[in-house]
């Protein structure tokens, strides 16, 4: 077993007869919706999905944003790319944007009806002239194309972590605007040499969203956990497709 991977959790399980209040983040609620048998298997008995090794380039994209946006943060003057796009929004400064922006903290809202502690950490913070909180999330790639909309049907997640963010502001009695942000920095492979520096196309993708879906899914994840037998797989989950698979093998080679 790595570093990175405890395959049999017992800490931090959801119990369906305890009152304490269970944290369930923006990123477990995506896990519901891509696959509700992985997310009861995670939350309710402890065996989670075999991690990712954690992506260092990314995080590094993602800290030297943090600290250039903070700069212009710090002025209350716009950053040159949202002169760019001609954007009415400027990075704001907020006395909680510490905490909103940590993984084990984010923006919290306590949704009565279930129990639950829904969070999300949010990268960015902007403001516009009527007084709307923008969100704005960061993106770091590499491709051959030009990325200027999220048409893609794997992006469709990135929708969904902006509506939640949204969400979240809206229901710590915040003023948000329906328009959000995503800075999108796309690695360039076409110089000459590396020279120990990688270079990056950054575009601003506007995305309107719309938070409509998020209090029935956070009712039916609530819904699941309660389950008493663990629920169907996913249509489209590739864990569950290698289990079967695997599974299948041994039977046949039994």
């Amino acid at each position: 077993m790595s570093e990175y991977y405890n395959s049999k959790r017992k800490k931090g399980l959801y119990e369906p007869d305890s009152s304490e209040t269970f944290k369930l983040s923006r990123s477990k609620l995506e896990m519901f919706l891509e696959c509700p048998r992985c997310f009861y298997l995670d939350r309710r008995l402890g065996v989670g999905r075999p991690p990712g090794y954690p992506f260092n380039l990314n995080s590094a994209v993602d800290t030297l944003l943090k600290k250039e946006f903070d700069i212009h943060r710090a002025k209350n003057q716009k950053h040159p790319l949202i002169e760019k796009y001609g954007v009415d929004a400027v990075p704001v400064a907020h006395k909680n944007l510490d905490l909103w922006r940590h993984n084990f903290t984010g923006v919290q809202y306590f949704h009565e009806p279930t129990n639950l502690l829904i969070t999300g950490a949010i990268d960015d913070l902007w403001q516009n002239s009527k007084g709307e909180y923008i969100v704005v999330d960061y993106k770091a790639t590499s491709k051959n194309e030009k990325i200027e909309a999220l048409d893609k049907a794997w992006q469709d997640g990135y929708k969904r972590q902006m509506e939640i963010y949204q969400w979240l502001l809206r229901k710590n009695g915040f003023k948000v605007s329906d328009t959000g942000y995503f800075v999108y920095c796309n690695g360039i492979t076409d110089k000459k040499a590396f020279d120990a520096k990688l270079e990056f196309d950054i575009t601003l993708i506007a995305y309107e969203g719309d938070d409509s879906w998020i209090e029935n899914v956070v009712l039916e994840a609530h819904k699941c956990l309660n389950g008493n037998e663990i629920p169907e797989s996913g249509d489209n989950c590739d864990y569950c497709e290698y289990i079967s698979a695997v599974n299948g093998e041994c039977i046949k080679n039994v």
